[in-house]
């Protein structure tokens, strides 16, 4: 399986290639995506994202996650979340937002075992 291409980005609003389905804010992985509620995990800017918001996706195999953290990098990665990743031997790319998904879609043009949890607002 191969990771699906975002195919648009704007304040608000993601687009999956192959999905009918509008987000908001988005999780994405080799074969799949859906929509990233804060609200299951309790996650908001601060204390940012935290590991139960990445476990999904590392779940599905990846080699490789990007994070976005928002058009204005509102949302905070803090360093024990990035540690969990890699303590998982997942590579993990923090950035904000439009250069999150400009990464992530090279990486998975490349044919990598790429996944990301992208914020599209602040």
């Amino acid at each position: 399986m191969t990771s699906p291409e975002i195919a648009s980005l704007s304040w608000g609003h993601m687009k999956v290639k192959g999905c009918s389905t509008n987000y908001k804010d988005c999780k994405v992985w080799p074969g799949g995506s859906r929509a990233w509620d804060w609200r299951e995990t309790g996650t908001d800017h601060h204390p940012g994202v935290q590991p139960a918001d990445l476990e999904e996706v590392l779940k599905k195999g990846v080699d490789l996650l990007v994070i976005g953290r928002g058009m204005s990098e509102a949302l905070q990665v803090p360093s024990t979340t990035v540690d969990f990743v890699k303590q998982k031997g997942v590579d993990v790319r923090v950035l904000q937002t439009e250069r999150a998904v400009a990464e992530y879609n090279k990486l998975a043009g490349q044919g990598a075992k790429v996944g990301g949890v992208f914020h599209s607002t602040c």
